[in-house]
């Protein structure tokens, strides 16, 4: 079944307020068999409302809507809809001893403008809300379905997972199955050429989408049928043949992370981690600490971002800084050395360059980057080229030298 999801609010529209709600409902539809196939955000104004229906009623099979339920003067959306669906509003009993119980449970009197929340249109299903005052409303017209929810999250989602996608899914008998591959090491169209005819391959009704982000391509497969065990023995079987084609380059799948892949083998060979980082400035660190129980397996960083640091705490000569730079190999095969030394690891990752926008040089242009992966006996290094852009390049850097220490590991 195809769904469009339609958010009303000006707030949306001026960029106050972000419209989280789309994508959260989006992600739980998909994962129920549902096809999105539109999102729509519109003002707080009838003639939006109701443009908006028609050209949804005209591909969707489902619409769903929030917002515009509050008990303000600026709240239009149920007498848009009581208009749209040629109905008259009339009180409902259930929804209103629903409001009593809400404002007696946090000792509030109850106003008129809380008592007409319980006044819906008198052709719709009324859906309880029991975390707020405004119910939702469910609407048929003939094959077609209108939805219309909440639009503050914590009201709207128990609507969503408790009642909604359960009675909708009664009737769906489609199913879409998705496999996200986490790879890291090359670009978007590099990846694309080097798995092409892989992609050719794919039958029809499974997708490939390329999902880019700093240091990571997402490759989601999205396979759509009528029996999910099916679709997922397919994908399975698609995604073991690209994981023989670029086994190097595949670090993970669906919600894992490059931390949580590393902390998963750190604590897998009782092994333990320290970071010294320059021009990240503590954003490996930040990465590995976001994995709940890192703190078995990671030490800690020394942000060694003057030379100073680099001399004083991790022991790298006045030689090498002199004779080729902080930011060398040689400097980071010292830093990674002193960081083991320093906090007494098993594994060390040092990383120094040049994070722009400034600082570069014909020799060592903005982006250029060295990483270390040391582990007490050994230490292996390797260059990056990264861009010009500060921020883009920390990030870039933080996930190429975590990569690093994914291949050692």
């Amino acid at each position: 079944m195809n769904v469009e999801i339609i958010s009303i609010g000006d707030e949306l529209l001026i960029g106050q307020v972000i419209n989280t709600n789309a994508s959260w409902m989006a992600t739980e539809l998909n994962l129920s068999g549902f096809n999105v196939i539109k999102i729509t955000t519109i003002s707080d104004e009838k003639r939006s409302i109701i443009n908006s229906i028609d050209d949804a009623f005209k591909k969707a099979d489902i619409v769903l809507m929030t917002g515009g339920l509050g008990p303000t003067n600026d709240d239009i959306t149920k007498y848009t809809l009581c208009d749209y669906f040629n109905s008259n509003l009339i009180f409902n009993q259930k929804s209103y001893d629903n409001i009593v119980r809400l404002f007696g449970s946090r000792g509030f009197p109850i106003t008129e403008l809380n008592r007409k929340q319980a006044e819906v249109p008198d052709n719709c299903k009324v859906i309880i809300n029991n975390n707020g005052t405004a119910p939702g409303m469910w609407f048929d017209r003939g094959e077609k379905v209108l939805i219309s929810m909440p639009g503050v999250p914590f009201e709207m989602k128990p609507m969503m997972t408790e009642y909604i996608i359960p009675e909708l899914t009664k009737n769906n008998t489609s199913k879409i199955v998705h496999k996200t591959i986490l790879t890291t090491g090359t670009g978007e169209s590099f990846l694309a050429d080097l798995i092409k005819d892989w992609e050719a391959a794919l039958p029809q009704h499974i997708k490939l989408a390329y999902l880019p982000h700093p240091g990571v391509v997402r490759l989601r497969l999205s396979a759509y049928g009528f029996d999910k065990t099916i679709l997922e023995e397919e994908i399975e079987t698609h995604v073991h043949k690209l994981n023989k084609l670029i086994p190097d380059l595949i670090f993970g799948f669906n919600d894992d992370t490059l931390q949580s892949v590393i902390g998963k083998l750190l604590k897998d060979k009782n092994k333990t981690l320290a970071t010294a980082e320059s021009c990240t400035g503590g954003y490996i660190a930040h990465l590995i600490t976001s994995v709940p129980g890192s703190s078995e397996y990671y030490k800690g960083s020394v942000i060694s971002y003057s030379n100073e640091v680099k001399k004083d705490i991790l022991k790298v000569s006045e030689e090498t800084l002199n004779n080729y730079g902080a930011v060398s190999e040689q400097c980071v095969i010292e830093m990674a050395k002193g960081v083991i030394a320093l906090l007494k690891t098993d594994y060390a990752i040092a990383i120094s360059g040049i994070a722009g926008p400034d600082g570069g040089s014909d020799e060592k242009p903005v982006g250029t980057t060295w990483v270390a992966i040391a582990n007490g006996t050994e230490v292996s290094t390797k260059k990056f080229l990264l861009g010009n852009e500060r921020s883009r390049n920390i990030e870039r850097a933080s996930i190429a030298a975590l990569n690093q220490l994914r291949k050692v590991l």
